[in-house]
């Protein structure tokens, strides 16, 4: 198996405050990678170095074999932030257009992905619509689509279905699913644990350290219990 992401002794601070300390992380190809803890644990901070918005204190992060930060790669990284960054007043075909304008796509392969990004988050019938006329949840479903806009080798997708619906979301694992299969890596971070349980390998984060890490049935069956959020808190020291 081929990693496709790799991060080596990395920490960050802001200032005095130790936000990551010491991670070592690596996202084999086609795999669907979860990170999982409270808010405020570092998850964000992680997914940012990933991506490349961000440095690391110390230490080195690869993705597809070239060092991190990397304009170049950008082109095979789609990433969903936790905050909608999306032109409120710009109509959702508009913000999708411009976003795949960033990929150099030929015209006939940008209409099919704004297409089938737009179906994929049940949002088709209100692109003609201005973004700051959207709800809450249909914000966070554009995103999602911008962040598939270009057919990304990489998914990086920082908590993707807070706000959405039971039925919407349970389509768009679908899909991360069907992603997976065809050689896609995916990061996801959640503190949904039936979400997790859908990955095939997670790290358990908390105050910027990796508490455990394996695929979901391997850490139940390691910790001896039968639920993940009972093995999050265990390997924290929260129960013996």
């Amino acid at each position: 198996m081929t990693s496709t992401i790799v991060m080596k002794g990395i920490s960050k601070q802001f200032g005095k405050k130790v936000v990551l300390n010491e991670i070592d992380l690596t996202v084999e190809s086609g795999q669907i990678y979860g990170l999982i803890g409270p808010s405020g644990s570092g998850k964000t901070t992680l997914v940012k170095l990933i991506v490349g918005m961000d440095r690391p204190s110390t230490g080195e992060v690869h993705v597809l074999g070239t060092a991190v930060p990397n304009l170049k790669l950008l082109q095979e990284i789609g990433y969903m932030a936790q905050a909608d960054a999306l032109y409120a007043d710009l109509t959702g075909a508009e913000n999708l257009s411009f976003f795949a304008s960033l990929f150099k796509l030929k015209k006939d392969v940008k209409k099919k992905r704004i297409a089938y990004a737009a179906d994929l988050v049940d949002l088709s019938s209100h692109l003609h619509k201005k973004v700051q006329n959207y709800s809450g949840g249909m914000k966070r479903r554009l995103s999602l689509a911008v962040a598939l806009i270009q057919d990304p080798e990489v998914l990086v997708l920082d908590e993707p279905t807070v706000g959405i619906d039971p039925e919407l979301r349970r389509s768009i694992w679908t899909e991360i699913s069907r992603l997976k299969k065809t050689g896609k890596t995916i990061i996801v971070t959640t503190h949904v644990m039936d979400e997790a349980e859908k990955c095939d390998q997670l790290a358990m984060i908390r105050d910027g350290k990796i508490l455990t890490s394996g695929a979901p049935q391997q850490l139940k069956q390691q910790y001896g219990i039968v639920n993940l959020e009972d093995v999050f808190l265990q390997a924290g020291g929260k129960i013996k």
